[in-house]
């Protein structure tokens, strides 16, 4: 990623001037701190980074952020608000200094209230999704990134391997969930990636389970844990499934199969290969196994300033994945009422082939406790 503010701006300039529209807007999250450097809220005051394909960029800035703004090295027009008076007529003024009459912007971050105050502003504005494009522009990572992202990988593996080593039966999922956030700030994590999940016994049937207060965990069951710490403004993402006291014979059956599509997955991670391709392999793992009712999700997702960015590794996404592109590689096995098993690794893939990032032993583990 170009260093300074001037270079990343261009970037989005660019998506601008490929797209053939006039300007992309940036609200605060990911891209907006990738394009400025520093991280702002998302809340409910509108806040809008401009940047034209062809003209000086310009940003809308609740006047209560302008002490922060100014740190930036912003040197466009600025147009701020107060709460006092709302912010209409620093839309309406936005606006006609661009001079702009088409938008792209990011679908799945730019809230509806914004978009209808920039509406409001030029009712002939055309205003377009460019998700892809604009969030395209993360997930090439540089050795910055990678940097951030295997620090905070390392912070998640120290503080499973702290967490499981305290776990102990008659807990409940959500004391285990409580040692775990505690363990992960102790180890240096700036803050949690995502709310972590921590289950067991059938709540690791359900991909998205949160820790219960009532759930004391007993010897044969699985325990779930899926987290990450968040260092620097990247995520890490990691599940391991393990077992407390003792696995069954079908637990350890599916235990083995998860894994093999794990590696299997893995086998064919390399710069060229498409995200169809991947979870075709490592679905088709799990497809050919006697447990093949018990698939609910594709193989993972990209990784980095978000938990959940481009791309999406599923079959019919034939996206070409270059080098530099991080994944996670997470097949699972789930039977309502029963258990479930995911294996998640964070990928880093390479020119001639991938870099596991995440390193927390995968062998079926049972834990004594």
């Amino acid at each position: 990623m170009p260093q300074s503010l001037e270079q990343r701006l261009s970037e989005y300039a660019g998506v601008a001037a490929d797209l053939g529209v006039d300007a992309v807007a940036l609200v605060p999250g990911p891209n907006f701190t990738r394009a400025i450097d520093q991280s702002f809220m998302s809340h409910e005051r509108p806040f809008l980074l401009v940047i034209p394909a062809n003209k000086p960029s310009a940003a809308l800035v609740p006047n209560l952020e302008l002490g922060s703004w100014n740190q930036v090295g912003f040197d466009g027009a600025v147009f701020d608000w107060r709460d006092q008076t709302g912010y209409a007529d620093a839309f309406a003024a936005l606006i006609d200094h661009l001079g702009i009459s088409s938008l792209a912007v990011e679908g799945q971050v730019m809230r509806v209230f914004v978009h209808h105050a920039l509406i409001a502003a030029q009712p002939s504005l055309k205003i377009t999704d460019a998700e892809r494009e604009i969030s395209g522009l993360r997930m090439i990572k540089t050795s910055q990134d990678i940097a951030a992202m295997q620090d905070a990988i390392d912070i998640s593996e120290r503080a499973l391997h702290r967490t499981l080593d305290s776990v102990k039966l008659g807990q409940t999922e959500k004391q285990i969930e409580q040692m775990l956030i505690k363990t992960l700030f102790d180890e240096g994590a700036d803050d949690l990636a995502f709310n972590p999940i921590v289950v067991a016994g059938d709540g690791t049937a359900m991909p998205h389970a949160h820790a219960r207060h009532d759930y004391k965990v007993k010897a044969g069951d699985a325990l779930l844990i899926d987290f990450g710490a968040r260092k620097n403004g990247f995520a890490a993402d990691i599940t391991r499934t393990v077992f407390l006291d003792h696995v069954s014979d079908e637990g350890r059956a599916v235990y083995d199969a998860v894994l093999q599509a794990n590696l299997a997955g893995l086998a064919v991670t390399r710069a060229g290969v498409t995200a169809h391709e991947i979870d075709d392999v490592v679905t088709g793992v799990l497809e050919a196994s006697p447990y093949a009712d018990r698939i609910r999700t594709k193989t993972g997702h990209g990784l980095g300033r978000d938990v959940h960015e481009a791309p999406y590794i599923m079959r019919g996404n034939h996206m070409t994945l270059p080098a530099g592109t991080v994944y996670t590689n997470e097949p699972g096995l789930y039977q309502i009422g029963n258990f479930g098993v995911r294996i998640e690794d964070d990928v880093l893939i390479t020119e001639d082939g991938y870099q596991t990032l995440t390193h927390f032993p995968k062998e079926l583990m049972v834990i004594s406790c």
